[in-house]
């Protein structure tokens, strides 16, 4: 009765369409929720648009994204919201219905910490929130995989990706994460969760230090993977 009350004293709105949202939904609704365009990528996990991407770039288990993306639709809308509008709860909640649509795929099997990409530090104070740690807590909620943002971080701010080509992304992120207590890395298999992902430039550039570790097994979660 709370809920159904706050509800019409301050109706929600779907980040996707803005249509009005019910009381059992939370920021997008189910229609949108229905439509979005899944990837599927989880049934092979280990070969498919995704993995292939990174191949040869840095050693991958396994890799999915839960949704496609392209510029100006649907998924847009939500990462928007999620890197612009102030609104963090929206990594938790897509953080959660990842882990709940992969979980049965065997996605997280033998997976042992989820590190989300550290961002810059003054993209951070700006925006107050890194968008990644917060899908990165959504799912550590249904896995119980635990997170740690500590052993991976950001030493310096590279200018924007979004005019680069694939070649010149790579070579703009080289050198730009540093590895805080390998020790507690050995011999484990940690998952890297980013929002989205274009070239695998980010993902790369934070594999490379890890990749020192004895015995450490990399895979990648993102929302969203861009269409070639």
């Amino acid at each position: 009765m709370l809920n159904k009350l706050l509800d019409l004293v301050a109706p929600r709105f779907c980040v996707v369409c803005g249509n009005r949202l019910a009381v059992s939904e939370d920021y997008v609704c189910s229609v949108c929720n229905l439509h979005l365009p899944r990837t599927g990528f989880q049934t092979h996990a280990d070969d498919n648009q995704m993995v292939r991407m990174l191949w040869g770039l840095m050693p991958v288990e396994r890799a999915t994204a839960l949704f496609y993306y392209a510029p100006g639709t649907q998924t847009t809308h939500i990462l928007e919201a999620l890197k612009y509008n102030d609104q963090p709860e929206i990594g938790i909640m897509m953080g959660r219905l990842m882990a709940q649509e992969l979980k049965d795929s065997g996605f997280f099997d033998g997976i042992d910490l989820i590190i989300p990409i550290p961002l810059a530090r003054s993209r951070q104070r700006q925006r107050g929130y890194n968008q990644c740690t917060m899908l990165a807590r959504g799912v550590s909620k249904v896995t119980g995989i635990p997170v740690v943002e500590s052993v991976v971080v950001r030493e310096r701010f590279e200018k924007s990706q979004t005019r680069l080509n694939r070649w010149e992304r790579l070579e703009n992120v080289d050198g730009l994460f540093a590895l805080c207590d390998p020790q507690s890395l050995r011999g484990k298999h940690v998952l890297l969760i980013d929002d989205v992902m274009t070239t695998g430039a980010t993902v790369c550039a934070c594999s490379k230090p890890l990749q020192q570790v004895e015995g450490l097994r990399i895979s990648v979660l993102t929302l969203a993977f861009a269409k070639s």
